[in-house]
């Protein structure tokens, strides 16, 4: 059975910029909950949540059949200093993190490499939102286009 979104994780995904038809890249998905939530609402769109954790990753998909069968969600066993797109795969629009230390300041070695990495798997006018803010912030990418 899929959990329902905590308050604070509903809150967070409120406040992304969603729309249909648009490609977003969660990181740190852990067991999937915003994942499919996001699934639900983007239409036609497509959502790629990744983790380092292979726990993570299979507690997901297995919660996770329908939205997965639908073609708007997948998941990758990978951590973001390592992501990069697949041959053929399109950048996302928006990129959003939540209790990831690579991007909130706990692992900032871990973040000078996986920035670089997320901007290239963004479109040109993509954007990276993390947890933090009132409920997100967008973090600069400047230095790295």
């Amino acid at each position: 059975m899929s959990k329902k979104l905590s308050p604070r994780l509903e809150e967070i995904v409120n406040a992304l910029p969603l729309y249909k038809s648009i490609r977003v890249l969660e990181i740190g998905c852990g067991p999937g909950v915003a994942a499919r939530e996001i699934a639900n609402r983007i239409g036609d769109g497509y959502i790629l949540a990744i983790d380092r954790s292979a726990k993570a990753i299979q507690q997901a998909v297995k919660n996770s059949e329908a939205e997965i069968k639908s073609g708007c969600l997948s998941f990758r066993q990978v951590a973001i200093e390592d992501f990069e797109l697949e041959a053929g795969e399109k950048p996302y629009d928006i990129a959003f993190a939540v209790r990831v230390g690579a991007l909130d300041g706990r692992h900032p070695k871990v973040g000078a490499l996986a920035l670089p990495r997320i901007a290239k798997a963004l479109t040109e006018n993509g954007k990276l939102y993390i947890d933090g803010g009132d409920p997100l912030k967008e973090l600069p990418f400047d230095d790295f286009r």
